[in-house]
């Protein structure tokens, strides 16, 4: 490992980075914490919470709008396992997965009860984890044969969290790595496409891993090197540290579902704009896109995991409603007729000329046949929230206040956006982490 990345991980501070830079942050924390307060209303999330509690004692850390304590570890576990569970967080294209979950996951597990830390302290923690975990990412999908979870790679970004917030050496900084890189979960993706179930992207692992990498470098554990950050082959990915913000290049979901299935929606926006047909008039559709987005498969999903991991789904929903919130993926809407009919109706159709374009190209175009006898085809779609396409600011905040409220938390929305959009200028964390700890019952005011 060079130099530049030991110091990059041990003397970032918010004043080296630009504004650019440090709104991204505040965006994606803003957006983490409402996918947070949604998935918090979840069985998996229920299930991760009731046996980290139960298993992984302690009290140096508090779940996510839930308020009880456990281990680092077993808060990382959880809170990152909540956030994967409502898959509406922020992604990266190239690395094909989340950093955020778990560097978010990873920041909450060190920072107590916020006394002791500041809003520009957890900002620049926040930034290391994701420029670390992203470009670990990228070396990994660039060397691995097979496509790994983001759980893989994020733990090298909690693990760099961790050993800034326990001022680790440069030596021991690259211990924590070794072991992280090590111990991250290579579990195989695409299984969890095909079988959409609560394992999902491997984050609340990755981000255990990373909280464990840290305290153990710090007693004096060692690691084999970590070769996606060591390798000669990986140096470009590194040598633009502090230069390049890959946290800028983050995609921000319009939809609480796989970003491959949002080009489709998008598609299917641009026909809805384009021509008058209600659901009721559709007798099938076909769906042209990747190989990767062709495999979300399910169309008539029984969980929210099903839901959230398939194409026609969401699609049908969207037709049939007119709208992708939390509610099309979750509840009645699973057992809504009408979507289901066009659901079953949709084929996905693996292009050639889409897949070639993936992972820093994901496109959709949608064929939809009326009842009438007319074939509306869309032009070839992206999905919005990318760096290119962005969700501007007041998207971001609508997002936001409307996961809050699905979480049952909507009161507490204001405040928290306040505050994570002025973080730099606070104090300490204390009054931010109370909000999104104290659970919807409790109210959670400062």
């Amino acid at each position: 490992m060079s130099g530049q990345t030991v110091s990059f991980i041990r003397e970032f501070r918010l004043d080296n980075a630009p504004d650019e830079v440090v709104r991204a942050a505040r965006r994606c924390l803003l957006d983490l914490i409402g996918v947070a307060a949604a998935g918090s209303r979840l069985p998996v999330s229920r299930i991760a919470r009731s046996v980290a509690h139960a298993q992984f004692g302690g009290g140096e850390a508090k779940f996510l709008f839930d308020g009880r304590k456990a281990s680092g570890t077993g808060s990382a576990f959880a809170n990152a396992t909540t956030i994967d569970g409502f898959d509406a967080h922020d992604g990266h294209p190239l690395t094909k997965g989340h950093a955020g979950c778990g560097a978010l996951s990873g920041l909450v597990a060190f920072a107590g009860d916020g006394e002791t830390m500041s809003g520009r302290e957890a900002l620049a923690h926040l930034i290391v984890g994701y420029e670390v975990a992203i470009r670990a990412g990228i070396a990994l999908h660039a060397s691995a044969a097979e496509y790994h979870t983001s759980g893989a790679w994020v733990a090298l970004g909690v693990a760099a969290i961790g050993s800034r917030c326990l001022g680790l050496d440069a030596a021991t900084v690259r211990e924590a790595l070794g072991v992280a890189e090590f111990n991250g979960p290579r579990s195989p993706m695409m299984r969890c496409i095909d079988y959409p179930t609560m394992i999902k992207d491997g984050s609340g692992w990755g981000a255990m891993t990373g909280v464990a990498a840290a305290h153990l470098a710090a007693a004096g554990f060692t690691g084999a090197p970590a070769v996606t950050v060591e390798e000669t082959v990986h140096e470009p990915l590194w040598s633009d540290l502090g230069k390049r913000w890959r946290i800028t290049e983050q995609y921000l979901k319009a939809y609480p579902v796989c970003r491959w299935a949002q080009p489709a929606v998008e598609a299917a926006a641009q026909l809805r704009r384009d021509h008058v047909f209600e659901a009721v008039d559709v007798a099938s559709i076909r769906v042209k896109t990747f190989t990767e987005a062709s495999r979300l498969h399910v169309a008539a999903p029984s969980t929210t995991e099903e839901a959230q991991y398939s194409l026609p789904f969401p699609l049908a929903a969207f037709l049939t409603r007119g709208r992708l919130g939390p509610e099309e993926i979750d509840g009645a809407a699973l057992a809504d007729e009408a979507i289901l009919r066009l659901s079953r109706a949709t084929t996905l159709i693996d292009d050639p000329r889409w897949s070639s374009l993936f992972p820093a190209e994901r496109w959709a175009e949608v064929e939809i046949a009326l009842r009438d006898g007319r074939t509306l085809r869309s032009e070839p779609a992206v999905a919005r929230g990318s760096a290119e396409n962005p969700l501007d600011d007041a998207e971001v905040s609508g997002k936001f206040h409307a996961l809050m409220q699905a979480g049952g938390v909507g009161e507490r929305a204001a405040a928290i956006e306040a505050m994570v959009m002025a973080l730099e200028d606070h104090g300490s964390l204390r009054d931010l982490l109370r909000l999104i700890h104290a659970t919807p019952e409790a109210g959670g005011a400062p």
